[in-house]
């Protein structure tokens, strides 16, 4: 009857585990944005549908839907109308990803959840008006191919899903080549995902059609479907997850580079009474990456007292005659002008007094902190032994 059998199932359970692990991790997301964000509301629903298809599909869960009901073959019309409601899912976030005119959007938005609406209820029509005697839990569509009525029944939940395949794979062919990164290749796995349902709406489609002509095909709709199936709907969910979690992993990378590398700006700083609280061990990397920010930043302001202007124009001429680019040697100078006022206010020594004017501090603290650990210029000061009786800088 469905998309599975036991023989099959291990390989359908692949798709249906990774669209549930994919929904149990955006479930936070969901619960907080459920309301403003379209995106994540279609993204949830196609997310549980997908992998309540696969799931329900199963031929032992089948067999007790009908027995807990009392009515034979009932778990047909509820797969069917969850494979139609994972169509329109489909569809809906696909319009909502493509974006656009806003008004235009919830329209077509409308029109896709009306007629697959309209679809599921003929489902249960068709379905009371037929009459199914007998249990088929693997072989339904053929087996029930020319009954009065459930002709129509197999017909339309097929004909649904091949028009949201259709439309699908051409509104998301025609999109790629409008984007690039994460999102294309997110589209890329989608356009292959909806051309393996096609294939296997071809293939239900010749069996069924072999009925019709008196021959036997069945074969088809039992053995060679399903794994098509599987194929097809793992691939449609890496397709919709794949963007999310780029562009989510790549956030990630960068915070972690950018935390790494403000590592010799804090080590720098270590031991200044700063007043910054600690964090507990197992707080997020964005949450510490902003708390060693403002280390950093608090750091700053205790020493700003002691920075030199003179020390960073000093250094900064150095850099440039080293053949460093301005927003290097910025980079360099503001670290050195650091390095000099944690000596004096170490060493006890009295505020920086009134120097020539230097360069403006560089704003980029990855920057500073790369250059205290690998500029030449830092390493030649650090090695100088303080001179307080003298104007500190950098010498050649």
């Amino acid at each position: 009857m469905t998309l599975t059998s036991d023989k099959y199932y291990i390989p359908l359970l692949i798709p249906a585990v990774i669209l549930t692990l994919a929904f149990a991790l955006r479930l936070p997301a969901i619960m907080r944005f459920w309301r403003d964000d379209p995106d994540v509301r279609s993204l949830g629903g196609l997310l549980l549908l997908g992998s309540a298809v696969f799931y329900c599909g199963r031929p032992s869960t089948l067999a007790l839907v009908n027995r807990s009901t009392g009515v034979s073959n009932l778990a047909a019309p509820l797969v069917y109308s969850l494979i139609t409601m994972f169509c329109a899912a489909c569809l809906i976030l696909v319009i909502h990803w493509r974006g656009g005119d806003p008004r235009r959007v919830r329209r077509t938005t409308r029109a896709i959840a009306a007629v697959y609406a309209a679809v599921v209820a003929g489902l249960w029509i068709t379905f009371a008006l037929a009459d199914l005697p007998a249990e088929r839990l693997r072989d339904l569509d053929t087996y029930y191919a020319t009954t009065p009525w459930m002709r129509e029944h197999i017909l339309l939940y097929l004909g649904a899903h091949t028009a949201a395949c259709l439309i699908t794979t051409a509104v998301t062919w025609t999109w790629l080549r409008e984007v690039a990164g994460w999102l294309r290749a997110g589209l890329v796995f989608l356009v292959l995902g909806f051309l393996a349902n096609l294939c296997y709406d071809a293939v239900k489609l010749v069996a069924v059609s072999a009925r019709w002509a008196g021959r036997d095909l069945d074969w088809l709709s039992t053995y060679v479907a399903p794994p098509i199936a599987a194929v097809g709907a793992l691939l449609i969910a890496v397709g919709f997850i794949l963007p999310h979690a780029g562009q989510a992993g790549r956030a990630l990378w960068t915070d972690y580079r950018q935390y790494r590398s403000l590592g010799p700006f804090v080590r720098e700083l270590a031991g200044l009474d700063t007043g910054s609280l600690r964090l507990p061990r197992r707080s997020p990397l964005s949450r510490r990456l902003v708390h060693r920010r403002t280390r950093i930043s608090d750091g700053l302001l205790r020493l700003q007292p002691y920075m030199d202007p003179g020390v960073r124009a000093r250094a900064f001429a150095e850099a440039l005659a080293r053949d460093e680019t301005p927003a290097r040697a910025a980079a360099t100078a503001e670290a050195v002008a650091v390095l000099a006022a944690v000596r004096r206010l170490r060493l006890g020594a009295p505020a920086a007094g009134d120097a020539p004017p230097g360069p403006a501090p560089a704003p980029d603290l990855v920057a500073v902190s790369r250059a205290l650990r690998r500029s030449p210029l830092v390493a030649a000061f650090r090695a100088r032994p303080p001179a307080p009786d003298r104007p500190e800088g950098v010498r050649r």
